[in-house]
């Protein structure tokens, strides 16, 4: 299988591509080349931009030999979709399939688990938030929808944990858990949360590939039912720690995997699971981020994660109970 993968080498997108070549399947990376210049040795690159319309070296490649599936793990806006299609037909053909990888965020909060949040305009947006993100993402799926029918495969991920997520998220928790104590929780401790392994969504798009899959699936994890406060003990058991949160009524502005829609974290996985999407269990996650941070100097997390340590001990103090 011939495969072409727009993105690739940051974290979701290098976990498709190690999937992908550990099944064999002969893969092309088409981005910047400005970031994991050294994963995938034996890969073929084509560089070329997305933003500015950059896509000759696409074209010239398809033209060489068709594409059997195109994974897009880089399209945020429509016409960046369309713009690779386009790159695509250049060449007198396009791929077998289009593998778009989606999000969780096309489902309204509070409705239906299958219904679309509505559709606008947001390719000139000068920056995706929580207000547009969603809706961009649902004009990029009705465009490959629209061009590839039943040839379409559309994968929506929940939350995406693991090695090489530098966005702090998961490591935000796996800090308070290892330092262990109280951890301030604006929100319930009950609250469900689903949290997928990368290299579980990794080997769903492999599978869906090479089974030639069309449809929609909500990719979500971890193999078993978790809640925040499951979460944080989780954590504390892989670092050898005591840790437990303490509800308080003061809200920043993010927080990480708090939310206020509980249905958006109780997605059926049961349709990928069929397709191929596996279950890591999440002690095991735990471990390997624990690994993969050490390994890389657990540097300072981003400002803007939570609560500072000093707005945190504020809280705790005015509310913390010992000994939970």
């Amino acid at each position: 299988m011939r495969a072409l993968v727009l993105g690739g080498t940051a974290f979701v997108g290098r976990a498709i591509v190690d999937a992908l070549v550990g099944d064999g399947a002969e893969v092309t990376l088409f981005g910047r080349g400005r970031t994991g210049r050294e994963l995938f040795p034996g890969v073929r690159r084509l560089v070329g931009d997305r933003d500015t319309g950059a896509y000759a070296a696409l074209t010239a490649a398809a033209r060489e030999r068709p594409f059997d599936v195109v994974v897009d793990v880089s399209g945020y806006v429509s016409r960046q979709v369309r713009g690779a299609i386009a790159a695509l037909d250049a060449a007198g053909g396009h791929a077998g399939r289009y593998v778009f990888v989606s999000t969780q965020a096309v489902y309204e909060a509070g409705g239906h688990p299958r219904r679309k949040a509505p559709r606008r305009d947001v390719d000139d947006v000068a920056r995706l938030d929580n207000s547009t993100y969603g809706p961009a993402k649902v004009a990029c799926e009705d465009v490959v929808t629209a061009r590839f029918g039943e040839r379409a495969t559309l994968v929506r991920p929940g939350q995406v944990v693991g090695p090489h997520d530098t966005s702090g998220a998961f490591l935000y928790w796996l800090r308070h858990a290892e330092r262990g104590g109280p951890t301030a929780l604006p929100g319930d401790t009950a609250q469900p949360v689903q949290l997928l392994d990368a290299r579980d969504l990794g080997r769903l798009v492999a599978a869906l590939a090479h089974k030639d899959l069309g449809g929609a699936f909500d990719a979500v994890g971890p193999a078993e039912p978790l809640t925040l406060a499951a979460l944080l003990a989780a954590c504390a058991r892989g670092a050898g720690t005591r840790a437990w949160l303490v509800p308080v009524a003061d809200r920043p502005a993010y927080f990480p995997f708090v939310r206020d829609d509980w249905a958006g974290q109780r997605r059926d996985p049961g349709p990928a699971r069929a397709a191929g999407l596996t279950a890591t269990p999440f002690a095991e996650t735990v471990a390997a981020v624990r690994d993969w941070d050490a390994g890389r100097g657990r540097p300072v997390l981003e400002a803007g994660l939570g609560y500072t340590a000093e707005r945190e001990a504020e809280l705790l103090a005015a509310g913390d109970a010992p000994g939970r």
